[in-house]
């Protein structure tokens, strides 16, 4: 059975919790209390899973702007796919084709060229842009 979403209801939900835009870490807490309240409330009703995409929305724009996600550079998001996977700079001189220039590049003395960025991305199936 469909369940049919209920403005009345709904509007009801927004008059208990008056979900409004984040702007204190204490509200972004509030949020996550209740939003995680709903996600693990059996049969959630089309109203209060439209509030929780609200409440997502509503988190997701808070952390964005307060915890942003900086950006790596090639050779940082080289050294992290090697710490994850465990790799070494000789495995990698394998796919560079000089131990030299693997050093170099990992110890961030070197630029990636377009072809390591290439074989790099091969090798670890990631997409070649991490590397450029």
């Amino acid at each position: 059975m469909t369940r049919i979403f209920n403005s009345e209801s709904y509007g009801k939900l927004l008059a208990e919790y008056q979900p409004k835009i984040i702007t204190t870490e204490a509200e972004n807490e509030q949020a996550i209390a209740l939003a995680l309240t709903l996600e693990h409330r059996p049969n959630r009703t089309p109203e209060e899973e439209m509030l929780l995409q609200l409440l997502v929305t509503l988190i997701e724009q808070f952390e964005e702007t307060h915890y942003p996600i900086l950006q790596g550079t090639p050779n940082s998001m080289l050294v992290h796919l090697m710490d994850a996977r465990d790799t070494t700079t000789e495995a990698l001189a394998e796919v560079i084709g000089s131990l030299e220039i693997a050093l170099q590049i990992v110890n961030g003395d070197r630029t990636i060229s377009k072809t390591q960025a290439e074989a790099l991305a091969d090798y670890f199936n990631v997409d070649i842009s991490l590397f450029t």
